[in-house]
């Protein structure tokens, strides 16, 4: 959905931010319109923290620390390059009010820059909002080879530390999935933003930023999250943690189920495993009931899949 700006004097950076916390973000047609148009999707580009992944050649690079990163030391240089032409991208949506709009932000403590830097030039980076326990990314650019990934590493590593709940990435392109992007629909994300939003804000700057991060120390605070999800695949399908637990939960009662049912030909010992496969298809189905959303297949055949498999081995 999006809604023309007719009184384009009136967004300053404080209706911007109210714009955010609504779910509605700014753009334009091109650098040279003046006009500004808000843009709500109906699918919402996030990053799950707990299902960001980094291919092993990026982690190498990552901890090589052959790029230094800094943060919110070159905030217009950095929007500058995201509004620059680059490979495959004649045009840009960032105009002048654009970035007048997100400096005033910047100036506020509401938007932050990850810069990237090669033997003292700016090689890539990205800027984004934080409000409360979110953050919208808002761009990025590289003119080297992996910068603008490098970038986006240390952006998850400094979420997950000042306890950041949500990743905006508006949209999700083909490079962005590679990361772990998902797209969940417009009901989910407005659930997901407001709870980010409520309650006391995250830190953005909660890792020093008076010194840059070690590519080791990133990479080493998003493992530690990662290392307590043990169902991230049912994050990438659109469940929520409790229905992720619960479809674990389920799949493991189905398996162990219908291995006893295939094996045992006693009446009574069929009939029990058949009551298990049962409520194996309950906690599925709730598990499923729990997403809010069944455009995710996934969980939703598997909800049906252990009543499936007892009609067929009964």
């Amino acid at each position: 959905m999006t809604s023309r700006d007719s009184a384009s004097s009136e967004i300053t950076p404080e209706v911007l931010l109210r714009a955010y916390a609504c779910g509605i973000f700014p753009m334009a047609e091109s650098a040279d319109d003046p006009t500004l148009f808000w843009v709500e999707p109906e699918l919402r580009g996030v990053i799950p923290f707990d299902g960001f992944r980094v291919a092993s050649r990026l982690a190498r690079t990552v901890r090589s620390d052959a790029f230094t990163v800094t943060v919110d030391t070159a905030f217009k240089a950095v929007i500058a390059g995201c509004a620059a032409p680059q490979p495959g991208r004649d045009d840009t949506w960032i105009n002048k009010r654009i970035r007048d709009l997100y400096l005033g932000l910047f100036t506020s403590g509401h938007c932050h820059s990850v810069e990237v830097w090669q033997d003292d030039n700016l090689v890539g980076g990205l800027y984004g909002v934080s409000l409360g326990r979110a953050f919208f990314g808002e761009s990025m650019f590289h003119t080297v080879r992996d910068a603008s990934k490098v970038a986006l590493v240390h952006l998850v590593a400094r979420l997950i530390a000042g306890g950041f709940e949500l990743l905006d990435t508006q949209y999700v392109t083909e490079h962005l999935k590679t990361f772990g992007a998902v797209e969940i629909s417009r009901r989910r994300y407005r659930a997901l933003l407001d709870k980010a939003i409520a309650g006391a804000p995250a830190e953005f700057l909660k890792l020093d930023a008076t010194q840059p991060v070690k590519g080791a120390d990133a990479l080493a605070i998003i493992a530690a999250l990662l290392a307590v999800g043990l169902a991230w695949p049912f994050r990438r399908a659109g469940v929520p943690a409790g229905g992720r637990w619960l479809l674990l939960l389920g799949a493991l009662l189905g398996a162990v189920a219908a291995f006893g049912l295939a094996r045992s030909g006693h009446l009574f010992v069929r009939a029990v495993i058949g009551m298990a496969l049962g409520f194996a298809y309950f906690v599925f189905d709730n598990a499923a009931l729990a997403m809010g959303n069944f455009g995710a297949y996934p969980p939703f055949l598997a909800a049906w899949a252990p009543f499936v498999l007892f009609l067929l081995l009964l």
